[in-house]
């Protein structure tokens, strides 16, 4: 994990919450974290923010990863899978029996490729504790940690994959098909991490509980005080302020205004998480406002 200028480096862990393709208010946030020459030894996140921990965790600067995202082809991403069915038909088909529109292989290995350029495989290729991220096994009702939960599923958390863990964790309900895992009573059905939990802050950051050091959480939303009320007036409506109430409800009741203040919101209104094909300028719009809101932040952040 990078600093940057030669400053010398504070040690701090780091969370990153999900919000797809908003995550380039991410990389800004980072770059103006690197100049403060803060430099991270435990990461987590859920969903896009998974991406974004493991590729620091890997050793990748902000530059770095703005490019990889930059450069990133969307529509092979996006690897809708291939029928004689008239494609309308098809893909509500395939919605029905793989429980998902895209099949996620890509993201996946896209992932893979840019971690083992750092030498990456699996989670004993890493310091441990070092990456943790967040998952939803619905099959049994349960947030899951990966790697730390793994041995609930008879696998030895070293051994798995890391860019298949990243994979999980993105693993948007509808959107992207979820990934199947055998368990000691069967197949479990794991799916997108912000299901449950959007933003684990609660790993690190805890009541009662010692921080080993500093802990700073980046939030895609704006203040938990500060949150607008759902326009609810029709079923895609409603469907909407369902999954981002579920999402947000853990997180909300755990972050008081005591944990707040070691958080920077990035208010990312006006773009949707699966808003794949962004303009260089929503980019650029995207990265300045993390930057900022990272700079005004880290003034005043008494650690």
């Amino acid at each position: 994990m990078n600093t940057s200028l030669g400053v010398a480096a504070m040690k701090i862990d780091g969370v990153f919450s999900g919000g797809g393709i908003k995550g380039f208010a991410l990389i800004g946030a980072y770059e103006e974290i690197e100049k403060r020459g803060l430099q991270f030894v435990r990461v987590a996140g859920t969903s896009a923010g998974s991406i974004f921990a493991a590729l620091i965790a890997a050793g990748y600067t902000s530059k770095e990863i703005y490019q990889l995202l930059d450069e990133l082809d969307i529509s092979k991403i996006l690897d809708a899978r291939k029928s004689f069915i008239p494609f309308p038909f098809a893909k509500w088909l395939f919605l029905y029996w793989k429980l998902g529109l895209y099949k996620g292989n890509e993201l996946e290995k896209w992932i893979k490729e840019k971690l083992e350029a750092k030498g990456i495989r699996t989670f004993a290729d890493m310091p441990s504790q070092s990456l943790r991220v967040i998952a939803s096994d619905l099959s049994n009702g349960q947030l899951i940690v990966l790697p730390d939960d793994l041995e609930k599923y008879g696998i030895p958390p070293g051994s798995f994959s890391v860019a298949k863990a990243i994979r999980i964790s993105c693993s948007i309900p509808y959107f992207f098909e979820p990934v199947k895992m055998r368990s000691m009573d069967g197949i479990d059905v794991l799916v997108d991490g912000g299901v449950l939990s959007n933003f684990p802050m609660w790993l690190f950051d805890q009541d009662q509980v010692q921080k080993i050091r500093p802990v700073l959480g980046i939030k895609l939303s704006t203040s938990e005080y500060e949150h607008k009320k759902h326009k609810i007036q029709n079923a895609i409506q409603l469907f909407g302020a369902l999954f981002e109430t579920m999402k947000d409800a853990h997180d909300s009741r755990y972050i008081s205004k005591k944990h707040a203040k070691n958080i920077i919101f990035i208010p990312v209104e006006g773009v949707l998480s699966i808003e794949y094909h962004l303009t260089e300028e929503k980019k650029r719009q995207l990265f300045d406002l993390g930057k900022e809101h990272a700079k005004q932040f880290l003034k005043t952040w008494g650690y």
